[in-house]
């Protein structure tokens, strides 16, 4: 599956890659070693995710970033 990050904001981004694992948000957190706390504020847009957290998730998660201009 595809999705243009454009149309998207970050937590709405985040919470697609959680559905494409099939993971709970409590599984998700522990495959990248954070809270489920930390994934719930991450998926309401109550917290940021940094680009390395999220660097971190594609590549565990094996999500491929393209970058076009």
């Amino acid at each position: 599956m595809q999705i243009n990050g454009n149309d998207y904001n970050a937590k709405e981004i985040i919470k697609i890659i959680r559905e494409w694992t099939e993971l709970t948000q409590s599984d998700f957190a522990k495959s990248i070693k954070r809270s489920k706390k930390t994934i719930e504020g991450y998926e309401y847009g109550t917290r940021n995710i940094s680009l390395s957290t999220f660097l971190k998730i594609c590549k565990i998660h094996n999500i491929k970033i393209f970058i076009k201009k």
